[in-house]
């Protein structure tokens, strides 16, 4: 007779399996960690996993032995984030352990080809799309380089609440920080009520309080306001202070995706504005035509390298054909 296996423990297998090829493929270096003379474990040690996610020894290694232990979308998410793990990948993860991922990168509907239009037709006003979690879902060159560089970030870092609280070039660029975060923060309690049990706000929330003593601080006074326009200062790194109206248009419910704009209120913002859209334009210009010259260059490389080996197997042919006839 055959015993069949729980499902459970089949994927509870899995992901060990799963976990630990991952954590085999990864080098110390690509970490930041030293290799040493004496590491005989390819890859990363399960200690040094542990510690890049912030969990402990022990409850990483059960994972990795297929222990029937409940673990938190917190700690999938931390281990995911350690792992360096791929799109793919991470939804498998969260798929073999039976959870929702909170930060799910599926393409959000709000953002649809006519929205992203929008954007780039409102230029050199600076505009993006949130939704009420402050995630960053798309922008127009000029806001790309309001603030820093959104280019620059990693996806799960696109966040506004995020940057405010833990980004320096950010932070420099909001003239009236301490006033700004707490607005910001009590907007953001206020959206959350409606989202108290989701994976995805409580994610967030735990990061944002274990990487700022500055946001548990705010996040302590229980403030809420709720969303509203307000004229406000930025210093642009680029082209200098800006006076400008945050302004939001709701894309759907007042709940969802929104688009956010910064219209200058003087003559001179908007020419620091159309400054910053053309610096915005060359950079995107440069690296879009430092991309399509390595793939122009690659694809001339594929059409040379055909073309002299078809003159090389002539020339060889030829070659070898007067050698028979001699």
């Amino acid at each position: 007779m055959t015993t069949v296996a729980p499902s459970s423990d089949v994927r509870r297998h899995e992901l060990a399996e799963f976990l630990r090829s991952r954590r085999e493929r990864i080098t110390p270096e690509r970490v930041g960690l030293v290799r040493g003379p004496r590491r005989r474990t390819p890859g990363l040690r399960r200690e040094e996993v542990a510690h890049l996610s912030s969990v402990g020894v022990t409850w990483y290694t059960w994972l990795e032995q297929a222990r029937d232990i409940q673990v938190s979308v917190q700690v999938l998410d931390a281990v995911a984030r350690a792992l360096l793990l791929d799109v793919s990948e991470r939804a498998h993860l969260f798929a073999l352990a039976g959870s929702q991922d909170p930060a799910p990168p599926a393409v959000c509907p709000s953002v649809t080809p006519a929205v992203r239009a929008v954007l780039d037709q409102l230029g050199p006003i600076p505009a993006c799309v949130q939704n009420s979690r402050y995630d960053i879902l798309a922008h127009n060159p000029t806001y790309g380089r309001l603030l820093g560089d959104m280019d620059a970030l990693e996806p799960q870092d696109r966040n506004c609440m995020w940057l405010a609280f833990t980004d320096a070039q950010w932070r420099a660029a909001v003239v009236d920080l301490p006033a700004t975060l707490r607005l910001m923060a009590a907007k953001f309690r206020a959206a959350m009520a409606e989202h108290l049990t989701d994976p995805a706000w409580q994610t967030l929330l735990a990061r944002m309080e274990g990487a700022s003593a500055e946001f548990r601080e705010v996040w302590a006074r229980r403030e809420v306001v709720g969303q509203s326009s307000k004229a406000k200062y930025l210093r642009n790194a680029h082209v200098g202070l800006l006076h400008v109206e945050h302004t939001t248009l709701w894309l759907g419910p007042g709940t969802g995706a929104r688009l956010v704009s910064y219209v200058p209120l003087d003559g001179r913002t908007r020419e620091r504005l159309e400054r910053l859209e053309e610096l915005a334009g060359a950079r995107n210009g440069i690296r879009d035509g430092a991309q399509g010259g390595a793939r122009d260059g690659a694809q001339g490389g594929v059409r040379d390298g055909a073309r002299d080996g078809m003159r090389g197997g002539a020339r060889g042919g030829a070659r070898d054909g007067v050698s028979a006839e001699v």
